[in-house]
């Protein structure tokens, strides 16, 4: 990888991929190249947030990303504060916003937030003056899921602009999908979507990738595969395939790996659900990275991380001049934030 990027990280929330340029993209992934050393160390620390305070507050459940959170803050020597929302005054009708004021209120630098409403992210940043790290709103995005998946793609392919990906699964519920299409794209990769047509959503193809229904034709020609975990959850209707027909016509197995490319990369954000989105064999063999996957998420969150504090130390320093010094020296505003017209309102999932 090269950590040489000429860009300045300006922004003191991370929302989303959507509204990031492809140079802000590359310069968290070089960033996270910097840290995934420091995590290799025998003492896996530095000190670039020593005096900072992390909160994770989740409104969903969540193992791998929470923890990792919890890690990469640690591992930059912040210190971090778990929020349970089932045990916080949330059960007791507090809105998200006075929530998150009264967090503020405690002097916290930052807050990571997962959110079943699409959109909550963002409200929130707009209402405080702590950093905001999007950790998954609704179906909209996941942008430090997404980014540790391309940061994976581009350590074992050596480059992302060119390459091809298929992204197979849950594409209508799933927010990893959304951020991995805007990431990849940005970055001059071809996406390709596949799943039965009832989770594929509508005008997609806007987004710059391209649409099958056959497992076999996705596979053909991907150097990786990224094969989402399929939501049954959200099935209200019973529309939804069943999990044993899902799997034959849709799953990854051993098979169909033999008629793609020798050395096909084969992705899952996790949890697998084993025997539906794809076999054991090849969950555990030679061509799938899903481990290597977790271990870079911690480097791709102490860059997200890292990169909001730093952007947030400089815009409140700006605020702290005098009215004089402004005048001399005017420091532009970090630039507004594009918002998607999905994510301006709060929709419940």
């Amino acid at each position: 990888m090269n950590t040489m990027i000429k860009a300045d990280w300006t922004r003191k929330d991370l929302l989303g991929l959507r509204e990031l340029s492809a140079e802000e993209i590359s310069l968290i992934l070089g960033t996270a190249e910097s840290f995934k050393e420091v995590i290799g160390r025998p003492i896996k620390k530095v000190p670039a947030l020593r005096g900072k305070t992390v909160v994770n507050l989740f409104y969903e459940p969540s193992t791998r990303t929470r923890i990792s959170f919890e890690i990469a803050a640690k591992r930059l020597s912040a210190d971090v504060i778990n929020i349970s929302t089932e045990t916080s005054s949330v059960r007791k009708g507090e809105t998200l916003i006075d929530t998150g004021r009264n967090i503020e209120a405690l002097k916290v630098d930052m807050i990571v937030m997962r959110h079943s409403c699409s959109g909550a992210a963002a409200m929130l940043a707009r209402h405080m003056g702590a950093s905001i790290i999007n950790a998954g709103d609704g179906w909209h995005e996941h942008p430090t899921q997404a980014l540790l998946d391309i940061f994976t793609l581009k350590e074992k392919l050596g480059r992302i602009e060119g390459i091809h990906v298929a992204i197979v699964g849950d594409i209508a519920h799933s927010r990893v999908a959304r951020s991995n299409i805007w990431g990849l794209t940005k970055l001059g990769a071809r996406v390709t979507v596949c799943a039965p047509p009832l989770l594929i959503p509508p005008r997609i193809e806007e987004m710059g990738v391209s649409i099958t229904h056959n497992i076999e034709e996705a596979l053909s020609e991907a150097d990786a595969v990224n094969v989402l975990r399929m939501q049954f959850e959200r099935d209200t209707g019973d529309a939804f395939p069943q999990q044993l027909e899902y799997f034959k016509n849709f799953g990854i197995t051993e098979e169909r790996l033999k008629k793609a490319k020798k050395n096909i990369i084969v992705m899952h954000p996790g949890p697998i659900n084993r025997g539906i989105e794809m076999s054991s064999e090849v969950a555990d063999g030679a061509n799938s990275v899903i481990l290597e996957q977790v271990t870079n998420g911690i480097a791709i969150r102490m860059a997200a991380l890292f990169l909001v504090a730093q952007a947030n130390d400089s815009r409140k320093a700006r605020k702290t001049k005098s009215p004089k010094a402004e005048v001399r020296q005017p420091a532009a505003d970090p630039p507004p934030q594009e918002r998607s017209s999905e994510a301006v309102g709060l929709r419940k999932i």
